[in-house]
């Protein structure tokens, strides 16, 4: 998606892409299997971490990209390097250079019960502030996490600014839909990880709602738990293609997840004039706007969620008008075009001057 960005955004320039895990290093070498039982021993032994899992949260593994990036560049002349997502030091020195993320390490400590031991060593979270603090500008998709570099990493606030993102979608801001379905009372859930994505809190919700509305129904896409309740359709995994379908015919999008960085598939569901009911965490609280395009509840609580279900499947109408305010909020905040016009606009002041 960003690649597509930048092409379009600075037509009149060549861009060269670089893989970094699959162009410039060697995740067998066997410094880097050395180093990754050095920080991350105990966790590997005791079968808490794997070995491939932390292998690129090492000083050595940072170091060694940061050296392959410099060695393949050195020769060339860019007018700036930009890199997606902050795992690593892309930054020459002499050349402007920028970042777009969606998250921090350090942002996950905010989230309900995540474990302080969970997070990449203290060598590597020195790395981790390094990449914010040498990028010319840190682009983030929401203002928890610009937040989060300004004071989790000490990074000067004008080097940090949100630019937002956009659905992943092929729904045209004028697209019609029919109203009928917010009389359906189905509930969809969206995403691979169920129990991060707060399913099974959803599951226990799910058996509130059918004490009143036994006629209500919930789909699960992305995952295939194993659960015993009726009118629930456990459909797994589909073609993309095939997912708007799911959304088009939904009363209710309700994703209680207890660890999101931001959730694009919220700005999905608001794509296909859908209400929401999520949870208060991360960057969820920008674009869910309790009372306008959805409710906001606390995470793991089956029966505030079970409540604002309710709330909204029982009133078509409040379905419909929700919907609405959060389709134009999508298209007046949320879009890929805005974010590649903010991306320029601010690009553009350090690479002319």
């Amino acid at each position: 998606m960003m690649l597509g960005i930048l092409t379009e955004e600075f037509q009149d320039f060549e861009i060269e892409v670089v893989d970094i895990f699959s162009e410039l290093v060697d995740d067998e070498d066997l410094m880097t299997i050395f180093n990754s039982f050095r920080e991350y021993g105990t966790e590997i032994l005791y079968h808490k971490e794997t070995m491939i899992g932390k292998q690129a949260f090492t000083n050595y593994f940072f170091d060694r990209i940061k050296q392959s990036l410099a060695k393949r560049l050195v020769d060339r002349d860019y007018l700036f390097t930009f890199q997606t997502q902050s795992f690593f030091d892309a930054s020459i020195e002499g050349i402007p250079h920028f970042l777009y993320t969606d998250h921090t390490a350090r942002a996950n400590l905010r989230y309900p019960g995540f474990n302080k031991s969970n997070l990449p060593s203290d060598l590597w979270l020195e790395c981790e502030k390094d990449i914010y603090h040498n990028a010319t500008m840190n682009f983030t998709m929401s203002t928890n996490i610009a937040n989060s570099i300004i004071n989790d990493y000490a990074c000067d606030s004008g080097k940090v600014l949100c630019v937002n993102g956009g659905a992943n979608v092929s729904v045209a801001e004028d697209e019609v839909f029919d109203d009928l379905r917010y009389a359906n009372m189905n509930i969809l859930f969206v995403g691979i990880d169920w129990e991060r994505k707060g399913g099974p809190v959803l599951a226990e919700a799910f058996k509130i709602v059918l004490e009143r509305l036994p006629n209500a129904s919930l789909d699960i896409l992305g995952c295939t738990p194993v659960l015993d309740i009726p009118n629930c359709n456990v459909v797994g995994k589909v073609p993309l293609v095939e997912v708007s379908e799911y959304f088009k015919k939904a009363s209710v999008f309700c994703l209680p997840t207890r660890l999101e960085p931001f959730g694009i598939v919220f700005l999905e569901a608001m794509a296909h004039k859908l209400p929401i009911v999520a949870t208060n965490i991360g960057a969820i609280p920008e674009f869910v706007i309790g009372g306008k395009n959805g409710y906001i509840v606390e995470p793991d609580n089956p029966q505030q969620l079970a409540e604002k279900l309710l709330a909204l499947i029982e009133s078509p109408e409040k379905c419909k008008d929700f919907g609405s305010y959060g389709h134009q909020f999508l298209w007046n905040t949320y879009t890929w075009k805005k974010t590649g016009l903010r991306l320029r606009e601010n690009i553009e002041q350090f690479i002319y001057n």
